[in-house]
Formats: C-alpha cells, sequence, structure tokens
C-alpha cells in the first residue's frame, strides 16, 4: 500500500498527546476496564487463603461500593500490567465455542443482517438500516483519526454525509456500491499494515449485505490495532507516573474502603497484615543467621537469635527471594506484591526448572570424561534434550521422577555415543547404573546436588539485587555454567519486578520495617 502523508503514525501521536501525564494515566486505565477483565482472570490463580483471625467483624458493603472499589482495583491494575508487561496488548474477544453467549450473538446477528438483506431486496429497496450502518462506519473512521488529520476528516465527512445519502436514497439515486468503495478506501489508508490483506479481500465482496458484514468485523480488528497502539504511545508517560499513581491508588483503596477492599483481596483485617508477617519472617531468618541457606518451600523460620539487626535493604531482597519459594496454595500472598503474584509464580517454576536442569548436567558432566564435558556442542545439545523432556513440569500431572528415569536412559545413550566418537573408553554397566541413580536421586528436593545447585541460584540472584542491577552481572557460581545464559534471564526479569514494587510501595516497607527492626 502506498504511503499516504495523512496516515496515523506513532511519532504523530506523540506529540498529539496531552503534557497532562497523570491525567493521560488515568484515562488511558479507565478507557480499558473490558480488555483487563480477561488478562487479571487468566493471570490470577485461585488459591485456597489461610485466614488469620480478625479483631472485629467484617462491615456489610454495598453492590455500589463493591463495584467501585472493583473499578479501583481494575484501573490500579491495568496501569501496572501496562508498564511491567512490555508485550501487553489486547485481543479481540472470542467466545468459547458452544456457549450461551455465542449463540445468543450469532442469533442476534443474523437476525439483524437478514433484516437488512430484506429490506434491500425490497423493490424500491429500503436503505434505513443501511444509512444507520454507514453513519456507525463513519463514526468508527473518524475515531481513528489524529488532530492533524484534516483533510482525511473532511473527506469522511463531504461523502459520508448522512443527510446528503438520505435525500438521495428517498429519490432513488444512492448507491450503495460506490460509498462501500470509498470506505473501504478510506480503511485502507487507516489501517495498520497487518490489516492490508484483510481490507484487500473486502473489494472481492460483491454483494452488499456480505460486505457491510465483513467491514465491520474488519473494523473491530481495527478498533484493537487502534487500542494497541494507543497503549504504545502512552506507555512512556505512563512510565513517568505509573509509580505515583499506583502508590496513591493503592492509598485510597486502603484509606476510603478497606472492608471492600480487603473482601476484594479475598482476606480480612486488618490492612498489610500479610505484608507485614512476610517481612516479619525475612528480618528473622537474617537475624538466626539463615541468609545463606537455602529457602525452606513453606515459609519463614521460627525462633529468635542472637544475630545482628539486619540491614533494611537486606530484609527486603531477602523477603523477595522467599517468594521464589512460595506456597500459593497454603499461604496468602502479601498484598503489596499481590497483583505480579502470577509473575512470581512463573519465576518460581522457571527456577526450579533450572534448579534440575543444571542438578542433571551437573551430575552427567562430573562422571562424563573431561574431554566431554568441554565439548561446547556436545553440552549444548545434552542441555537442549534435558530442557525438552521437562518441559511439561508446569502441568498438575507431570511426574518428575518418571520424566528423570526417561533422561538417565537418554542421557546415558547420548554420552555413550560422544565417547565412541572421541575414541575415549565407553561407560561401564556399572557407571550407566551409578549416573542413572543420581540423575532419578534429583527427582527429591532433599538430594544434595538438587539443594547445593537451589542454594547457589538463590545466591547469584541475591547477588544480583544487592548489586543494584549494575551491569555485568555478577559471577556466575560454580556448577552453573551450562544453564547461564538461562538464569542471567531469569534474574533480569526477576530483578526489574523487584525494582519496580520497591519504587512503588517503598514507604510502606519502610515504615514497618522501622518498627520491625
Amino acid at each position: 500500500m502506498s504511503e499516504n502523508p495523512d496516515k496515523p503514525n506513532i511519532n504523530e501521536a506523540g506529540k498529539s498527546k496531552s503534557n497532562d501525564s497523570e491525567q493521560d494515566l488515568e484515562d488511558a486505565v479507565k478507557g480499558s476496564d473490558a480488555a483487563l477483565q480477561k488478562t487479571v482472570k487468566s493471570g490470577s490463580p485461585s488459591t485456597q487463603r489461610v485466614q488469620r483471625p480478625h479483631s472485629s467483624p467484617p462491615r456489610f458493603v454495598t453492590v455500589e461500593e463493591l463495584l467501585e472499589t472493583a473499578k479501583g482495583v481494575t484501573n490500579m491494575a491495568l496501569a501496572h500490567e501496562i508498564v511491567v508487561n512490555g508485550d501487553f496488548r489486547i485481543k479481540p474477544v472470542e467466545l468459547p465455542e458452544d456457549s450461551l453467549e455465542k449463540r445468543v450473538k450469532e442469533i442476534v446477528h443474523k437476525a439483524f443482517w437478514d433484516c437488512l438483506s430484506v429490506q434491500l431486496s425490497e423493490d424500491p429497496p429500503t436503505y434505513d438500516h443501511a444509512i444507520k450502518l454507514v453513519g456507525e462506519i463513519k463514526e468508527t473512521l473518524l475515531s481513528f483519526l489524529l488532530p492533524g488529520h484534516t483533510r482525511l476528516r473532511n473527506q469522511i465527512t463531504e461523502v459520508l454525509d448522512l443527510d446528503l445519502i438520505k435525500q438521495e436514497a428517498e429519490n432513488g439515486a444512492l448507491d450503495i456500491s460506490k460509498l462501500a468503495e470509498f470506505i473501504i478506501g478510506m480503511m485502507g489508508t487507516l489501517c495498520a499494515p497487518a490489516r492490508d490483506e484483510e481490507v484487500k479481500k473486502l473489494k472481492d465482496i460483491k454483494e452488499i449485505v456480505p460486505l457491510f458484514r465483513a467491514i465491520f468485523s474488519v473494523l473491530d480488528l481495527m478498533k484493537v490495532d487502534m487500542a494497541n497502539f494507543a497503549i504504545t504511545s502512552i506507555r512512556p508517560h505512563l512510565m513517568q507516573q505509573s509509580v505515583e499513581y499506583e502508590r496513591k491508588k493503592f492509598q485510597q483503596l486502603l484509606e476510603k474502603q478497606p472492608s471492600t477492599f480487603q473482601q476484594l483481596l479475598e482476606k480480612q483485617p486488618n490492612s498489610l497484615d500479610f505484608v507485614t508477617q512476610w517481612l516479619e519472617e525475612a528480618a528473622e531468618d537474617l537475624t538466626n543467621q539463615k541468609y545463606k541457606s537455602a529457602l525452606p518451600a513453606g515459609g519463614g523460620a521460627a525462633g529468635s537469635g542472637d544475630g545482628p539487626t539486619p540491614n533494611p535493604v537486606a530484609v527486603q531482597n531477602y523477603a523477595y527471594l522467599k517468594l521464589l519459594r512460595w506456597d500459593h496454595l497454603r499461604r496468602p500472598f502479601p498484598e503489596t506484591v499481590l497483583m505480579d503474584q502470577a509473575r512470581f509464580q512463573e519465576l518460581q517454576l522457571q527456577l526450579e526448572h533450572l534448579t534440575v536442569l543444571g542438578a542433571v548436567l551437573l551430575v552427567t558432566f562430573s562422571m562424563a570424561a573431561p574431554g566431554i564435558s568441554s565439548q561446547a556442542d556436545f553440552a549444548e545439545k545434552l542441555k537442549m534434550i534435558v530442557k525438552i523432556l521437562l518441559t511439561d513440569t508446569h502441568l498438575p500431572s507431570f511426574q518428575l521422577k518418571d520424566a528423570l528415569t526417561t533422561i538417565g536412559e537418554k542421557v546415558c545413550l547420548e554420552v555413550s555415543s560422544c565417547l565412541a566418537l572421541c575414541g575415549l573408553t565407553p561407560f561401564t554397566t556399572e557407571k550407566e547404573a551409578v549416573l542413572k541413580g543420581q540423575i532419578q536421586a534429583v527427582a527429591s528436593p532433599d538430594d544434595p546436588i538438587r539443594r547445593i545447585m537451589d542454594s547457589r541460584i538463590l545466591i547469584f540472584l541475591e547477588s544480583y539485587l544487592a548489586s543494584g542491577h549494575q551491569k555485568p552481572l555478577p559471577t556466575v557460581p560454580g556448577g552453573l555454567g551450562p544453564v547461564q545464559k538461562e538464569l542471567e534471564e531469569v534474574a533480569i526479569k526477576f530483578v526489574r519486578l523487584v525494582n519496580y514494587n520497591k519504587m512503588v510501595f517503598s514507604p510502606y516497607y519502610d515504615a514497618i520495617l522501622s518498627k520491625i527492626l
């Protein structure tokens, strides 16, 4: 499609944005409530909450209060999602097959288009519905324009003049085909390059009713494109204002409607109880000199130690590390990181995957001949094989023990093949049995090799946090070399998430830690 000087572009969109960034942020999040509902539902797993005893009975709230608070939470979550998730996109709504909503929608749409077809088949044709559709198309096309697109605006207004179209229809001079041709041409001018093919196909449709139906279908896709274009354009403004915006919204939810907010978070009073408990456990662990040990799966340690008072920054860093070993089924997630719970769960799964992968490779290369482990091609091939066999670790049906049995067999075959190619002494039956046994032992969380890998991964992440996100990355501890690339990718995502959360909620953490320490 040829270049058009009036076609919207990102640079023009950036210039046309208001300087009032906070208002832009408020408008942006209010305009995308429906899109977020699907995102939040898919990204926030439903877990069993451990209810803490509460000091007073919960206050009953009205439906209006609940809806108002839900809207505030949705707006805050949407702004957070846009800023934190660089790949955030609004997607067209796809209703489930055989769902009641989809059947009702199909019935209503069929009735509407059948009615339009009957009107156009009359002699003379009736254009009431068709003119209404042209009016909707006109408003949609105008909504795609930026303030500087004066020429395009004038063209649309002039050609799609509804009063003139009505007069032509009354006098029998209306040519729907010419209007459709203009609409398709304007859609081609305004659409994203990815929609060029869909717009081109419209020109092949000759019947009016199917053509209008296809036009509206493509316009719906263009609306989604425009929404994503707007998100990309306002993201720099959101980055500048999002910290203050999220903190302000969070504080409003706590102060104005605490009972409603607690119901939305599926918890009981008092506010920030789980954050306080989370930080208390981290401080206690550090005080008890457990700072450099692997984290237990269930949570904090008990008891009191005689160690020195830990640094508040170190307590925060250690608290974030605890989120990577969180029991999401039995423990409520801290309130201030609740919007990122799905992300921390994903990081937790990735680290568990890396721990098992690293342990298997460490055991294999330790038993293989030095010439084998030093061959980069073989090491990479073996890593890919093990990664593929561990792909489904996130599934509830996944059995690690069975997978490691298969991995042991495959690893032994690959090692024997490589030894033969290099002219080295092949593995004996006893040595193969030992290697398979050590690989299968990695299935246990108490396996020494697995615990070493787990501890070293946490030490690396803690070092990266303490370094203030400075490049280059800290040196990877021994034994993690084969998974260094994957570990660094996880570390970058983890530290970015932590640093943003610190910027938003540091006043709350400082206030709580000042009492704890």
